[in-house]
């Protein structure tokens, strides 16, 4: 490409030299021709001492002046051949010029099909990709600091709670044993909530800002679902839930990590333990097939809006109804789920009606890591 737009520049300057020779010839042709017979007449008439009769007899100054003539001719020529080129090239580099002064809304028109088009497109994308990076380094300055605000206020809630537990058993007042133990009851509940915030928020931020390490080996996923069901039972038992596994295949075995796997469902799970406490009962379903395993999480809680769904997997987002003390979180558990799911090169989709919140994840059953995008950004860090 770049071969033939550059034989097209070079082609097109010849050309116009060719052109500038024979016009510079042609003018010089007809001067030489048209002044010499000018002399030749005026010696006729007998008018030796004319000025027209030099150039009957032009000595070298005369044929120099042609030859200058004739340089002039090709020069003026040549450049109001090469005029358009001349401005494109200006205009570049008034462009160039603006963009080196931080104007990047510059805009260079392509026009034609060689070497100077070609930099206009390249310099165009130049300018997009500096916009997109300067919006992506913005947008990764909003996020830091929206994550600061984030993680002051989760963490300062259930803290503040500890601290003033403590203060109370700490203190002076007298306290019975059952309001001791009630107590520590409470202080650990927020201890263990902080420990899960802060758990979500390292979790996240080396799935967001970091390439994990993919360990991917054989995972009986049927297998995997039952053991995290059975982890959960004191959950279930608190939240007087009942649960389901249902599977198609008494055993299906895929590639994937393992530990990734155990946390994207761990923490679909949980979820629907938190908001799906008035329905009663969890399903966890499992379908296979031969390329694609589908896992379905269903919780008969909360209906969520139909305008809220899109968001859920969002980093921070929370729907209206879980900003409780029993429920909230960092609001990273299903963002995390989702970058896990990515890095699997599967799809996650959550709807949710009458019948049922239903969070529905798709994985590849032969997943090949090296056609796979790690994560979003640089680094290297292993669970």
């Amino acid at each position: 490409m770049k071969n033939d737009m550059s034989r097209r520049f070079h082609t097109r300057v010849i050309t116009n030299i060719i052109y500038s020779t024979i016009f510079a010839c042609l003018v010089d042709l007809f001067l030489v021709t048209n002044l010499t017979m000018l002399g030749e007449y005026a010696v006729e008439q007998g008018k030796e001492g004319s000025l027209q009769t030099v150039f009957y007899h032009p000595d070298s100054i005369i044929i120099l002046l042609y030859v200058l003539g004739g340089i002039a001719t090709f020069s003026v020529t040549f450049l109001l051949l090469q005029r358009k080129s001349m401005n494109y090239i200006t205009r570049l580099s008034s462009a160039i010029q603006n963009i080196s002064e931080g104007d990047l809304n510059t805009v260079v028109e392509v026009i034609g099909d060689d070497e100077f088009s070609a930099m206009a497109a390249n310099l165009n994308k130049m300018v997009a990709d500096i916009r997109q990076l300067m919006d992506k380094e913005r947008e990764a300055e909003r996020t830091k600091n929206e994550l600061i605000t984030n993680v002051a206020h989760d963490l300062r809630t259930p803290l503040t709670s500890i601290i003033g537990y403590l203060e109370l058993l700490s203190g002076p007042a007298s306290l019975t044993s059952e309001m001791k133990k009630k107590y520590l009851d409470i202080t650990y509940t927020k201890a263990k909530r902080l420990e899960k915030l802060i758990e979500d928020l390292f979790g996240f931020t080396k799935l967001n800002y970091g390439k994990v390490s993919m360990k991917v080996s054989k995972v009986d996923i049927v297998k995997l679902l039952s053991q995290l069901l059975e982890e959960f039972y004191p959950n279930f038992m608190d939240k007087n839930l009942a649960y389901e596994l249902q599977s198609d295949v008494p055993a299906k075995t895929i590639s994937a990590d393992g530990n990734l796997l155990a946390r994207l469902f761990d923490n679909l799970i949980n979820n629907a333990i938190k908001y799906g406490a008035e329905g009663k009962k969890i399903l966890v379903k499992i379908q296979s097939g031969e390329s694609i395993v589908t896992v379905s999480v269903t919780n008969y809680g909360y209906v969520i809006p139909k305008d809220e769904l899109p968001l859920l997997f969002e980093k921070f987002y929370r729907v209206e109804q879980s900003r409780s003390t029993n429920t909230g979180g960092t609001g990273l558990g299903l963002a995390i789920a989702k970058n896990i799911v990515d890095m699997h090169g599967g799809t996650i989709g959550v709807t949710s009606d009458l019948n049922g919140t239903v969070f529905t994840v798709r994985l590849q059953v032969d997943f090949d890591i090296n056609k796979e995008h790690f994560g979003e950004l640089g680094g290297r860090h292993e669970y």
